[in-house]
């Protein structure tokens, strides 16, 4: 149980496995649904973690354990980081207290984690395809249970939720799709489809155009007929209206809308659902946030939330710094960079504030695009933008750009065309874990052609790079870590780089390190303690780019060590260091000449502060001693 409650817990504490929900009271469901939501509150004020999505679920999650048992039946939640109430309901309430913290419980639901985790999920839209696996699965093994995909959060904007009830709607498997509609994703929802799926008829509009439609279909031939069709039911008439119409077409039977936070109502549904046969999709409506009151007004701030005050909401500040984060830097700069040139647009997919472009929204509004959820049509959009001569510049998440690939390889490089890709939270993102960490992205673009590749050590770099990228006619990637720097940023238009160019940071006489992006500065700090406290002389070289590589900086530099260190906040396999050592090995430089690598080994990081993940990954400042010393002695 949660060790930071405020209050005793009523109804929580006899839960013991799922199948115990089904047995309880509306009185006593009432008051588990408290518990729930005072356990939440009080272990995200203190671990930070994804508040608002969780509340806003408590009854439909209640609602569905009433009915449906994950001891056999399935469940496949998406995003994930609604599952909360979930955990805590299916044996992790003694753990729960350990959310995001190193070794504790996941943010989001992990098969490795639970046998109720049916399906591990971090990144949106793909519950549907899921579970339509598993309900394909079910039937070839010869099972009966159910299979439900609780979907929502904003993800019903993205493609692959449609393919997903394309296959399953023609499949005609039996299947449970739940469409949590709280009108969000991370920010507001956007596009036409949100505007659909939010529709709300009042009864009196109802009455009058069916009144309207009635006098106009009388006096058609065959109207009369058509009349009594739609005097079936109100319901019927209501369908021509409301969403039911969209999820109707691909097959399946559509319940709804429905109050998600009325649970007697969402349990006789949920009754109703079970006996039913084949594609059926329940449309619940839910408030973001729900039982919370800060969360309530501001459900995008609190979101995802560091750690806070339960009574007022006010965040803790958990560090003295005042400096800007690195998407602060970039929104700053973006904006003033617009200013002056008008051919630049910023598209972001559903984050405008964890982009930091909540500014240039404001400022550049007509220049300013939130696609919603749809990476790839994201990086498509921006590169038909670019064909006309705008400078489009994207800023999606490191672990979300993956989601675009083909996009990038396809409609923009390939047609070498001026998109800039901003990529947030380079390396280790912390606490949200391994579906987070964009740890890939080095490794995943620097072989496509046309494409370069920048990593800044500082925030005024990062300001550089933005100018550089500006400035050049192709396709550009820059990606940066989550969290403040150094307090380097600058005001006044920031200086190009010349493309493929390094920079000598300290020079040395008995070993080198190449160091790209966040590694930079720590590697600089190891070698001057390094000579403080070894004698050793170390070189650190920044490399600024990994695509094209600064090659006649490295051969140089591989001509005078005998040692050299290569240090990188993504993945080893194919990633910088790689790309180092293919092109020493190209100019012969390799022979005499003693490599070591130091990044993200080949395998999936937890959940952890990213202090304590470098450090136990090798890749802070003591590692970086550490591996320079043992390779200039060897």
């Amino acid at each position: 149980m949660s060790q930071f409650l405020e209050r005793p817990l009523e109804v929580l504490p006899r839960i013991n496995a799922p199948s115990d929900v089904a047995a309880l009271t509306q009185e006593e469901l009432t008051l588990l649904a408290e518990d729930l939501r005072e356990v939440i509150i009080s272990t995200v004020s203190h671990n930070g973690g994804h508040l608002a999505p969780s509340l806003g679920v408590v009854e439909l999650t209640l609602a569905m354990l009433s009915v449906f048992d994950p001891a056999s039946d399935k469940f496949v939640w998406d995003v994930g980081h609604q599952a909360y109430a979930y955990k805590l309901l299916t044996g992790r309430k003694d753990a729960f207290h350990t959310l995001r913290t190193l070794g504790g419980v996941s943010g989001f639901p992990r098969m490795a984690e639970s046998p109720f985790d049916h399906f591990g999920t971090g990144h949106s839209s793909t519950s549907i395809s899921a579970a339509s696996g598993l309900a394909m699965a079910r039937d070839l093994l010869g099972q009966k249970h159910k299979v439900l995909a609780v979907i929502g959060d904003g993800s019903m904007t993205a493609g692959l939720a449609y393919e997903g009830l394309n296959q399953a709607g023609g499949d005609d498997r039996d299947l449970v799709v739940v469409l949590n509609d709280n009108k969000m994703s991370i920010s507001k929802n956007v596009g036409a489809l949100s505007l659909f799926l939010s529709r709300k008829l009042s009864n009196r509009w109802i009455v009058r155009a069916k009144r309207e439609f009635e006098s106009v279909a009388r006096h058609l031939p065959y109207g009369q007929e058509m009349v009594e069709i739609v005097k079936r039911g109100e319901e019927s008439f209501k369908g021509f209206f409301t969403p039911g119409m969209l999820f109707e077409a691909f097959h399946f039977n559509y319940l709804g809308p429905i109050d998600g936070h009325d649970l007697p109502k969402l349990t006789a549904i949920f009754k109703e659902v079970r006996e039913m046969s084949g594609p059926v999709l329940v449309h619940v409506l839910t408030q973001k946030g729900r039982g919370y009151s800060p969360a309530e007004r501001n459900p995008t701030y609190y979101h995802g939330v560091g750690s806070f005050e339960p009574e007022t909401g006010e965040i803790i500040k958990l560090s003295a710094s005042k400096l800007p984060s690195y998407t602060d830097v970039f929104g700053h700069t973006l904006c003033s960079l617009a200013e002056k040139d008008q051919r630049i647009v910023a598209i972001t997919a559903a984050m405008p504030e964890g982009t930091g472009l909540s500014r240039f929204a404001q400022l550049y509004p007509e220049r300013f695009v939130d696609v919603g959820i749809c990476e790839q049509h994201a990086v498509t959009f921006a590169a038909g933008l670019a064909t006309q001569g705008l400078k489009p510049v994207v800023a999606i998440y490191s672990t979300f750009l993956q989601r675009s690939y083909d996009q990038i390889v396809h409609d923009v490089c390939l047609q070498n065309l001026p998109v800039t890709l901003c990529l947030d939270r380079g390396g280790l993102v912390g606490e949200d874990g391994a579906t987070h960490h964009g740890v890939f992205d080095l490794s995943y673009l620097r072989h496509i052609p046309n494409l370069v590749l920048m990593a800044p050590k500082d925030e005024a770099e990062l300001q550089r790079m933005l100018a550089t990228a500006m400035k050049h006619e192709g396709p550009v990637a820059i990606r940066y870590l989550r969290g403040v720097g150094v307090g380097s940023a600058r005001e006044g238009e920031p200086a190009v780089l010349p493309i493929g160019e390094g920079e000598l940071l300290r020079d040395g006489k008995d070993a080198v390190i190449v160091a790209i992006g966040s590694r930079v500065l720590p590697a600089l700090q190891a070698a001057i303690e390094l000579e403080a406290e070894e004698g050793l002389s170390v070189a650190v070289y920044n490399a600024r780019f990994v695509k094209p590589l600064p090659a006649d900086d490295l051969i140089a530099l591989a001509g005078r060590f005998k040692t050299m260190l290569t240090v990188e906040e993504s993945a080893l396999q194919g990633g910088f260091g790689s790309s180092v050592l293919e092109c020493l090995a190209d100019a012969g430089s390799l022979s005499g000449l003693k490599v070591k690598r130091l990044g993200i080994p080949d395998h999936f990081v937890e959940h952890g502060p990213q202090k304590i993940l470098r450090e136990m990954l090798g890749i802070a400042k003591g590692g970086i001693k550490a591996a320079t010393l043992e390779l200039a002695r060897s």
